[in-house]
């Protein structure tokens, strides 16, 4: 695993994120001269020709391989769920975990399907974040130990990261976050399959939220720091650990595209090692995407979490880096390029 994380406050963080490194120039000319010659019409091969270039460049390797992915589960709890915006009590928070390192959940079975791993990392599931409504999510203590636990759960020696999560009202937290950072409303959707009443209530505490820390909402890491929870924060710093390791990131649906947007809403860019695994179906994911200017490679109507979407997207780069990284040149199978 990572060493620990090297900051200590959010300056610290700050700082990491305007020093990222890009994609290896030198790496993705080759293989875009690679995929030039190789035994299909150009542009035969659609977006897997796109995915195989980024991946390149970013693993400075013109041929790469992926080797394992690694798909790491952050849960948390969240004060805001007092206010009833769930279908499901904040205990399933730590019984889900529990269904995750057991290997009974979903992502277990998608994780093995694709020959991923899965870490999964609780965030003091005993102690939720306060109740946004009222107070700030977190302390700015809080707010920094979760980026670090983040930073420190990314493998140096994943070939493709995908940060997933878990936790009881995380979707109203997710919408509050999208709220402030890109204004607007209709952030709320079903999430765990609440009513009318119960989006109703989500809307109701993502206003509430909104009005009581507007003062303080210009800056991403506030608004993740008030109205965010540490699964969140954890996951915005597993995708910034990852930049910074060269190791390409599948997002997964709306929770985790709120977590990214600080990252991007902070520092334009941020996110270019970072691809969208999937659409999901809460509304807000699709508006998410369209401010972040991805496109997922998926759009199956999951809405569950844990990785899922991304996880199955896994299986698309293994293919485009299979055909880009195995298959023959003209050349080399003897046929004629015409």
């Amino acid at each position: 695993m990572s060493r620990t994380a090297p900051f200590y406050d959010l300056a610290g963080f700050r700082a990491l994120l305007n020093t990222m490194p890009a994609p290896d120039k030198v790496s993705s000319e080759a293989a875009r001269a690679r995929d030039g010659h190789l035994t299909k019409p150009p542009g035969a091969l659609g977006r897997l020709e796109e995915i195989a270039l980024w991946y390149a460049g970013w693993r400075a390797d013109p041929r790469p391989r992926m080797g394992t992915a690694q798909i790491i589960i952050f849960a948390g709890n969240h004060g805001v769920a007092v206010r009833g915006v769930s279908a499901f009590p904040a205990s399933v928070t730590a019984q889900m975990v529990a269904n995750f390192r057991a290997g009974g959940a979903a992502i277990n079975q998608l994780a093995a399907t694709f020959g991923a791993r899965v870490d999964v990392v609780a965030l003091n599931l005993d102690r939720p974040t306060a109740d946004f409504t009222e107070y700030p999510a977190m302390t700015d203590a809080e707010l920094v130990a979760a980026l670090a636990a983040g930073w420190e759960a990314v493998d140096p020696d994943a070939g493709l990261m995908v940060p997933g999560e878990m936790g009881i009202a995380n979707t109203c937290v997710a919408a509050a976050v999208a709220a402030a950072l890109y204004g607007g409303t209709g952030w709320c959707g079903p999430g765990t399959g609440v009513d009318a009443a119960g989006i109703a209530r989500k809307e109701a505490a993502v206003a509430a939220g909104l009005a009581r820390h507007a003062h303080a909402l210009a800056d991403p890491f506030e608004v993740l720091r008030r109205l965010g929870g540490r699964e969140l924060a954890a996951m915005a710093g597993a995708i910034l650990c990852a930049r910074h390791l060269r190791v390409p990131v599948l997002l997964d649906g709306f929770i985790c595209t709120a977590a990214a947007a600080v990252l991007e809403c902070a520092h334009p860019g941020a996110l270019d090692h970072a691809l969208a695994g999937h659409l999901s179906a809460e509304g807000g994911h699709a508006r998410l995407l369209h401010h972040l200017g991805k496109d997922p490679l998926l759009s199956l109507g999951l809405r569950l979490g844990e990785g899922s979407g991304a996880a199955l997207a896994i299986g698309v780069v293994q293919g485009a880096l299979a055909c880009h990284s195995g298959m023959a040149t003209f050349a080399e199978a003897g046929v004629a390029a015409g």
